[in-house]
């Protein structure tokens, strides 16, 4: 899942902002992570407007060993420099980075171009809901300074076959070198499981009595908006102001991709045992690992959220549910109501995978037909 920022930003310099088309380019668009669409659909909620061209940006990959046994880490390296641009283009200035999109909290997005023998990897780690960020979320590094991050790529990428890997980290137009190792193949990283508790077919993990009474609730609305959703869709369908503004121009196919997502969604809380986790204390709505179905993660934000209406509680597990793979497998191409609505006028296709435009037509905020 490796998608291309087209033209709009995810950094910002401290006096101006900055674009990233001006750095090292990968000659292989379609070899771009998934994090450069995020990254831009954040910058357009945020109104970050282009400035000179990024230069002095370096991103570096190391590692200390170049061939990694099956029992061991597969540690990597990663040093984001800002050398600062030429005496010819002016004085240097420091840049400010958002986290998310660095290592700097660890790998909460696709970071990496990993391929073995040629094939490129698939990414397992989690798929986040996120506010618009704060000013904590960002980091800044002065002329000269760098920072230097290590990671375990077992923790997000599939490593289980044995053979020669190269790892390159690609967000936008950024790249580093490309890193050679030689890895042996392991199991899937594993999450320890936590004692749970059911309630009314629902799991519980990490959660209090009063966090579980508030998930019953928030689930409760979840499955109204997916049955309306769905009823919806059994209606004619049409270019209707509702479906084209989260899901774009309209067509036959596009309408029974939407309703196939729906129906989908509804089967989970009709059949299934979701399993809700409370133990993330990190300034998201939740996350989930697309490939581990039907467990979500709730964290600090969605405690805040409403029950129901835009980026409530019932449509942050709409979100997270059309994640997974084996009910809609959904990405994150745009964050926020006028980020979704700008990539349905822009690439219905992308729209119809984009797991907050499914929130939105399921919380219909304002009400349209």
């Amino acid at each position: 899942m490796n998608h291309l920022i087209q033209g709009r930003l995810w950094l910002i310099g401290s006096i101006v902002s900055v674009s990233l088309m001006g750095a090292c380019a990968p000659e292989d668009e379609g070899a771009l992570t998934e994090s450069a669409q995020v990254l831009e659909a954040h910058a357009e909620e945020q109104e970050l407007s282009a400035g000179t061209e990024l230069r002095g940006l370096e991103v570096t990959l190391s590692a200390d060993k170049a061939s990694i046994g099956a029992k061991e880490e597969a540690l990597v390296k990663v040093t984001l420099r800002n050398s600062g641009p030429s005496r010819s283009v002016g004085p240097a200035k420091a840049i400010k980075l958002l986290k998310w999109f660095t290592p700097a909290e660890g790998l909460e997005e696709s970071l990496f171009v990993v391929t073995r023998e040629g094939a490129q990897v698939a990414y397992e780690g989690p798929h986040f809901k996120r506010s618009a960020a704060q000013e904590s979320d960002y980091l800044t590094l002065k002329p000269g300074e760098s920072q230097t991050w290590t990671v375990d790529l077992a923790e997000a990428y599939d490593l289980s076959r044995t053979g020669s890997y190269t790892i390159r980290f690609a967000v936008g137009s950024l790249a580093s070198n490309e890193l050679q190792l030689r890895i042996e193949g392991r199991g899937s990283k594993q999450y320890k499981a936590q004692p749970e508790v059911t309630i009314q077919a629902v799991s519980f993990s990490k959660c209090d009595s009063t966090q579980q009474s508030t998930v019953l609730q928030a689930l409760s609305a979840a499955s109204n908006y997916a049955n309306a959703s769905v009823s919806y869709l059994n209606g004619t369908p049409s270019a209707t102001p509702r479906y084209t503004t989260w899901f774009g121009a309209y067509s036959s196919s596009g309408w029974n991709t939407a309703k196939s997502h729906f129906i989908a969604i509804k089967d989970v809380y009709d059949t299934k045992t979701v399993t809700f986790d409370c133990s993330c204390r990190k300034k998201y709505y939740a996350y989930v690992y697309p490939n581990q179905p039907y467990k979500i993660y709730l964290c600090s934000v969605f405690w805040q959220a409403p029950m129901t209406g835009t980026d409530s509680k019932a449509g942050t597990i709409i979100h997270e549910t059309s994640h997974f793979t084996v009910v809609a497998g959904t990405d994150d191409w745009a964050y926020g109501h006028s980020a979704a609505k700008s990539l349905a006028i822009s690439d219905p296709t992308r729209a119809l995978n984009n797991a907050d435009s499914h929130e939105y037509f399921a919380e219909n905020t304002p009400a349209q037909q």
